[in-house]
């Protein structure tokens, strides 16, 4: 049940860190010390970090044919439900199905892990 909490956890910091990422202003490639006080994307690098490593966490305790798929697909669906519903970006029939079909993946993903470890 952990090492589900912990790609769970992964997969949420990497859709958020997207998300504060596009609220961000924009960085200054000029003057990079003058990013220091652009809190938004700082908040964004630490929540890629944090990702970074709940997803290292996660390789100790599952596949990486596995753990990588569900992470990916997981915070792009994620990130697509929170684009249309925070931003107002397109949510078209097509894009729906491309998302329920990451979905699909996710679920077989799932249940061939979990047979595995029966």
């Amino acid at each position: 049940m952990l090492k589900w909490l912990i790609v769970i956890a992964g997969v949420l910091c990497n859709a958020a860190a997207s998300v504060v990422a596009k609220t961000a202003p924009p960085i200054s490639l000029a003057s990079p010390l003058a990013n220091l006080g652009n809190w938004r994307l700082l908040l964004a690098i630490a929540l890629y970090g944090a990702a970074f490593l709940l997803y290292t966490l996660a390789l100790q305790h599952l596949p990486l044919n596995v753990a990588h798929p569900i992470s990916t697909a997981g915070a792009i669906v994620l990130v697509g439900l929170a684009s249309a519903l925070l931003f107002g970006e397109a949510f078209t029939p097509l894009r729906v199905g491309g998302y329920l079909l990451l979905c699909g993946g996710i679920c077989l993903l799932l249940l061939s892990e979990i047979g595995r470890a029966q």
